[in-house]
């Protein structure tokens, strides 16, 4: 399965920007801004069988515009 092909994103709650959901080092997932950076939390699984929820639930956070973001020099 696909889960990026699965998981619909929202455009950038702050800049309106595209969403990339990304796996960081096989134990977490995040939702980024392609263009102003904003993030949501990283969302860590223990294992495989929680890979997909985790996803759907960093995507939640992205798509209810629950993220971070860091002014310049911060």
């Amino acid at each position: 399965m696909d889960i990026h092909a699965e998981i619909e994103l929202d455009i950038c709650p702050i800049c309106g920007g595209a969403g990339l959901l990304d796996e960081e080092n096989d134990f977490c997932w995040a939702v980024y801004c392609m263009d102003c950076g904003a993030h949501t939390a990283s969302i860590e699984y223990k294992t495989p069988g929680e890979r997909f929820e985790v996803a759907k639930k960093a995507a939640h956070l992205w798509n209810i515009g629950k993220v971070l973001r860091s002014e310049p020099g911060e």
